[in-house]
């Protein structure tokens, strides 16, 4: 396995914050960087589009000046996701933003391409896709990415259905650069977990929804600290793309979870055009399986304190048991 380096020198546990779609905004990204994970967001989050270049200075002066004040512990690296499907009338636009302020990484989703991936390095940056499966892994760096974000069953937003042993097994048969794994991750023991697996990071996104930076309604905060896997419903409905959602915010809508149609896969919807059908599913709230790991709400400096001390207590068992 290959890190980009120097890009992910200092980061305090090997984790990457997931860009979650309109609850990761600039005061998550950059409370998630000080507190020495990567953070992220989706381009699509600052709307109108204007507004991802205020978000991008936002960004980049805050770390900047947390850098010059803290050189023993300087802020980890931050990430934007675009997403490359057609339906994202935005993506152009949103690429000459980011090569403005030399955004350090992307996560780019839904379909790669060539021409995206060459316009990101052009300006020095790291391109990490997202993949459901070992065909779409190996697209993903024919094309042109650095790295992986394998997306395995239980993740929250688009997952797959794989289970994280076969996907990461795979992937590892044939690519030894960067790799995220994404599913169900929420406590330390699950980051130790997915290096185990091979992994160079655990890709979390859920647990933050909890956390008093992020940019979420009251009730989706309390309903991931109050929710377990069971609640997690798997449907295609709302996007076209199959993601997993919470069954309390589907049932609020007038939905039966258990009894949700099919949706038309070739008329994918992301929001990108602030149409009326986002619109009507803004209150339906993406989670992962991994929510049974947050029972409390607090700052995203608190939940990283506490992933990083399950992660080093896993740790310490495990050379334990070895040394038994």
């Amino acid at each position: 396995m290959s890190l980009p380096s120097p890009l992910f020198d200092h980061l305090r546990l090997p984790v990457i914050g997931s860009p979650l779609f309109i609850v990761s905004c600039p005061e998550m990204v950059i409370a998630q960087c000080k507190a020495g994970i990567v953070g992220s967001f989706p381009a699509l989050n600052a709307r109108p589009q204007a507004q991802l270049d205020e978000w991008l200075h936002q960004i980049t002066e805050e770390l900047a000046a947390h850098n010059r004040d803290n050189p023993d512990r300087p802020a980890a690296p931050y990430a934007v996701n675009q997403i490359v499907h057609k339906t994202n009338n935005r993506l152009e636009e949103d690429l000459v933003t980011c090569a403005k302020w030399k955004v350090p990484l992307t996560i780019s989703s839904l379909g790669a391409r060539e021409e995206v991936n060459a316009a990101i390095h052009d300006w020095g940056g790291i391109v990490m896709h997202d993949v459901i499966n070992d065909k779409f892994a190996h697209k993903a760096i024919e094309k042109g990415a650095d790295g992986l974000i394998p997306v395995a069953a239980g993740a929250g937003g688009h997952a797959g259905t794989l289970s994280p042993f076969a996907l990461m097994q795979e992937i590892r048969e044939w690519f030894d650069g960067p790799v995220a794994l994404s599913g169900s991750i929420a406590h330390g023991r699950s980051v130790l977990a997915a290096q185990a697996m091979g992994a160079d990071f655990a890709y979390i996104g859920s647990a933050f929804i909890a956390t008093d930076e992020a940019n979420a309604a009251e009730g989706y905060k309390d309903n991931i600290v109050e929710a377990n896997a069971s609640d997690i419903v798997y449907s295609n409905l709302f996007t076209g793309v199959h993601g997993n959602y919470l069954r309390q915010s589907i049932e609020a809508s007038g939905l039966d979870p258990d009894n949700l149609p099919e949706s038309d896969p070739s008329k994918m919807n992301f929001g990108s055009g602030g149409n009326s059908k986002a619109k009507a599913w803004k209150d339906i709230w993406g989670s992962g399986q991994g929510i049974g790991a947050v029972r409390s709400r607090g700052s995203v400096a608190e939940l990283v304190d506490r992933i990083e001390s399950e992660y080093r207590a896993a740790k310490g068992a495990l050379d334990t048991a070895y040394r038994a």
